[in-house]
């Protein structure tokens, strides 16, 4: 059955005092990383509807604040970072991460016994950085603690970040990663089509989904699935991957995992981050480098999907800034999307009832000193094993461990 109008606009507006903004709020969110701000120390941007602006202080804290300055409203986009905070460009307003205004220089030259500045504060969000990455948490206080995924803090690893912004609606992307069996066709058949149009050889073996499943746990959904030659021991059939609810996709194998985090701008607009790991060389903190990438050539225009990421971007991206769920035709490939759905109205529900929902973490003894994944050992690698001579015959497969 179609999703009703109603139902639709329920599940993908996430503004504040939507529901969905309600529920995404209860969850930390990605809202830069350490390279970019290295680079630019002050930069606005847009999260689940809201205009905001994230700096990084001469001293290397994190602050991330309203749009704008209350005194005339410049854009803080254009603040000059201090040691304490953000100043404001136009009369030098200084603001802390904590949206609390520390200095006013003309004010506190002619009447400084008002202490004027006392009285002015700022919309401010909490800030953390783990794994190069920056998070931001929106919702109501006391905050939650920021989860400790097993990638973000193991120190065998270091990280390659790439950052997609698509002009879609987040849910469009989630849905992908509840929908398997789109991969033996959007991968295997399209993209071996895109190959030979580009004069490449076919870079996927399109084997056929035997069964999918997927499982609840307690930070979302494992969605397992058993190709056509495949032996049920397989770890994609008894493992698989995470969906890290809200939105998120865990990937690849143990030894080098990914995340895959849909973060919503707005109701039309996602930024994708990628979150790649390897092998650390040598000793030391982890080194995370800013990879440039994009969904489209450098005309802005052109789409060419030659890799995993970009056709799965390009399947998003193609149903429209929102999907007309209304349209929909849902079937036996679409339970883990029905599932999914329906764990949304559920833990929306819970927010509406003043409940944390799944997977929000206020016990330091579960964070401590990381929160493992399970995952695969082998992946599809084993799959490639046994049909070797199909391999060689269609061409160098596309990196395991990113369905």
């Amino acid at each position: 059955m179609a999703a009703t109008q109603e139902q639709n606009e329920r599940l993908t507006r996430v503004g504040p005092g939507t529901p969905m903004g309600d529920l995404l709020r209860r969850y930390w969110q990605v809202v830069g990383n350490v390279p970019s701000l290295e680079k630019e120390p002050v930069q606005r941007i847009r999260l689940m509807g809201e205009d905001l602006t994230l700096f990084r202080t001469e001293k290397g804290q994190y602050g991330l604040i309203d749009e704008v300055c209350p005194h005339r409203c410049m854009s803080l986009e254009w603040g000059i970072p201090q040691e304490e905070g953000l100043r404001c460009a136009y009369h030098g307003w200084l603001f802390a991460p904590s949206g609390r205004c520390l200095e006013q220089p003309y004010e506190e030259t002619v009447n400084p016994e008002a202490r004027f500045k006392d009285k002015v504060r700022i919309k401010a969000y909490p800030v953390e950085e783990l794994g190069g990455l920056i998070w931001a948490y929106l919702g109501p206080r006391p905050t939650p603690l920021l989860p400790r995924w097993d990638l973000l803090v193991r120190d065998d690893l270091d990280a390659i970040v790439e950052v997609h912004d698509l002009p879609c609606n987040w849910l469009q992307c989630m849905d992908n990663s509840l929908d398997p069996v789109h991969f033996e066709h959007l991968h295997g058949v399209f993209g071996n089509y895109q190959m030979k149009k580009l004069g490449r050889p076919p870079a996927m073996y399109p084997a056929k989904h035997v069964k999918i499943a997927f499982d609840k746990f307690e930070y979302g959904i494992y969605k397992r699935r058993l190709l056509e030659g495949e032996p049920e021991t397989i770890d994609d059939w008894q493992i698989g991957h995470p969906i890290l609810f809200p939105n998120t996709l865990a990937v690849g194998e143990e030894f080098r995992p990914m995340l895959q985090i849909r973060v919503p701008v707005d109701d039309t607009h996602t930024r994708h981050v990628l979150y790649r790991t390897i092998p650390r060389q040598g000793s030391g903190s982890r080194n995370v480098t800013l990879e440039p990438s994009s969904l489209y050539e450098p005309d802005g225009r052109t789409i060419v999907p030659d890799t995993i990421p970009k056709q799965d971007e390009l399947a998003w991206v193609a149903q429209g800034p929102i999907t007309p769920r209304t349209r929909e035709h849902l079937g036996a490939s679409d339970v883990g999307i029905i599932l999914y759905r329906k764990m949304l109205e559920e833990e929306m529900q819970k927010v509406a009832r003043g409940e944390d929902p799944i997977g929000v973490i206020r016990d330091p003894a579960i964070n401590e000193p990381m929160i493992r994944i399970r995952r695969e050992r082998l992946g599809y690698q084993a799959f490639r094993r046994d049909h070797q001579k199909e391999f060689e015959k269609l061409g160098q497969l596309v990196g395991a461990g990113t369905r």
